[in-house]
């Protein structure tokens, strides 16, 4: 069935008709004005070079404008600013184009979704991409749309996958040159995940590249039986573009099922790792997996930092990693080879890491039917929020869970379209409810540098700027600034709304501006 379209328009007309460029995308650092794409940039630095607000103004942070949006879902988009113009979603699968000086409306899309579509974790959308004079987006029943940057209006909606056997698309797509490179969702309903490239035209599909291996690929070997074919491995979270090397690199999810790897012996690649593809053919050019037979559902759907800088003395190119297991990674871009793995919060379930990255599993660890205690729980030491690199600082900043689950394992058979997780954890604990925290690490060693400790476990990602500021939320509805070398706060509002969102800094008028998503709405900040 294909879904009806609806397209409401407001009395405002876009003053020009938009057009962002490959190359502006690829050269965005030289107009951090606008915020062009998911990061920021290619390199997923979440870094604004804007440095108008610092640690000494920033006390005079007020509201500009605020936009409400009519749903009752969880609000996760992070928005794209072009030409003064504020793109973003609004969930399930819905978009938004505003002016961003005022918060007007200048159109929405509306879809119209199937009345039931499963998906793990709410009905929820990540953002949008733009590129020429187009706004992409994916939805909920797993299709991808591109729309007139101009109107709103559909000119192409072409289907990924069937959203009957738990397929859906939360990610923000990421503009690679004339592509769109869209990931998919569903890992806790035994999909086989893979990654995408659509021509941004046509929509036609130019390259899949599959998460999970067939028999007698390379990697096929590490699922039993014909578990691959339900293996999982999704890609929900957008990654980076290294432009040089014309390489894209992903993360991938958990195996299916989450808690129970009984069906699925073996190491189960390509889940749970980072993974590296030539652009112009979706073939795999490296990979490093994080968690070999992940039963703990520890996605490696963090958004990869690719950063130039000298190591043990000689320059290299480094994909800088914070993974949901608990273990900050240090990697060669080049051939994904692993160069450092360290704790950046507490863990229970790894006595170490081989001189390869590989685990050293500590002994009764695994899921269990009457339950076993492990840091970090199920949903990590950190997630799918953007963690920061600050090039004047040089530090790298992420938003931290400190917590533990009890992991326990059940049988679980597979059925098209509904869970296929292996049991239920406790995810958290009534009498141990845990903290969250926002960590800066020196990248070079992975030590932490500071700490700024939050109430509790944030599902907000960080911003950190030119002006030496660090932005994050919390799920009280507080967004704050830190002063990104102490991490001593320097100004906190209340939203009124959980804040599961990354924010993002642009221009308006020659004035720094600073949005992020918080409760049903986008909250914009200025100075007076």
């Amino acid at each position: 069935m294909t879904p009806r379209l609806l397209l409401a328009l407001s009395f405002l007309t876009l003053p020009a008709n938009p057009q962002v460029t490959y190359e502006r995308i690829r050269n965005a650092h030289q107009e951090p004005g606008n915020w062009l794409t998911y990061s920021g940039g290619y390199r997923g630095w979440r870094y604004s070079l804007l440095d108008q607000i610092t640690p000494l103004n920033a006390g005079g942070l007020k509201v500009k404008w605020v936009y409400q949006m009519p749903t009752t879902h969880l609000v996760e988009t992070t928005p794209l600013v072009a030409d003064g113009v504020m793109y973003f979603t609004d969930p399930p699968s819905n978009v938004v184009a505003v002016d961003a000086e005022t918060g007007r409306q200048y159109w929405r899309y509306a879809r119209v979704l199937p009345p039931k579509i499963n998906v793990c974790c709410g009905q929820v959308n990540r953002g949008v991409a733009i590129a020429g004079d187009r706004v992409f987006v994916g939805t909920v029943d797993a299709h991808l749309v591109a729309l007139d940057a101009k109107t709103g209006a559909v000119l192409w909606d072409v289907q990924v996958a069937d959203y009957r056997t738990g397929h859906s698309i939360t990610v923000a797509p990421l503009i690679v040159k004339d592509m769109v490179i869209s990931g998919i969702s569903g890992g806790e309903y035994g999909i086989r995940g893979f990654l995408d490239a659509y021509d941004q035209k046509t929509g036609q599909r130019r390259w899949r590249f599959w998460t999970i291996p067939e028999p007698g690929q390379p990697g096929g070997g590490t699922w039993s039986g014909e578990s691959w074919k339900t293996g999982g491995g999704p890609t929900w979270v957008t990654g980076a573009f290294d432009v040089e090397q014309n390489l894209i690199v992903w993360g991938t999810g958990n195996p299916s099922p989450d808690w129970n790897g009984d069906s699925r012996l073996g190491d189960n690649l390509y889940s749970d790792s980072a993974i590296a593809l030539d652009a112009d053919s979706g073939k795999l050019k490296w990979y490093f997996q994080f968690v070999p037979h992940d039963v703990h559902d520890w996605d490696a759907v963090q958004v990869p930092v690719l950063v130039d800088d000298l190591w043990q003395g000689r320059p290299r190119k480094l994909v800088y990693w914070a993974h949901r297991n608990a273990f900050y990674y240090v990697l060669d871009r080049e051939t994904g080879q692993f160069l450092l793995g360290k704790p950046f919060a507490t863990q229970t379930w790894a006595k170490g890491l081989e001189p390869n990255g590989r685990p050293i599993r500590l002994p009764n660890i695994d899921p269990s039917p009457e339950g076993t205690y492990v840091w970090p729980g199920v949903q990590g030491a950190t997630n799918w929020y953007s963690p920061s690199y600050n090039p004047i600082t040089k530090l790298f900043y992420l938003s931290v869970w400190e917590n533990r689950s009890v992991y326990r394992k059940g049988e679980q058979e597979y059925s098209p379209g509904n869970r296929y997780i292996g049991s239920v954890p406790l995810i958290d604990l009534p009498d141990e409810p845990g903290h969250g925290a926002i960590r800066a690490l020196n990248p070079r060693t992975g030590d932490k540098v500071w700490e700024y400790r939050l109430h509790t476990k944030p599902w907000a990602g960080v911003l950190s700027t030119a002006g030496k500021l660090v932005f994050g939320g919390s799920d009280e509805g507080h967004f704050f600034a830190l002063d990104a070398e102490s991490g001593k706060e320097v100004w906190r509002l209340n939203t009124g709304g959980v804040i599961r969102a990354n924010p993002v800094s642009f221009l308006s008028r020659g004035k720094q501006v600073v949005a992020v998503a918080a409760g049903n709405a986008i909250f914009t900040f200025a100075l007076e």
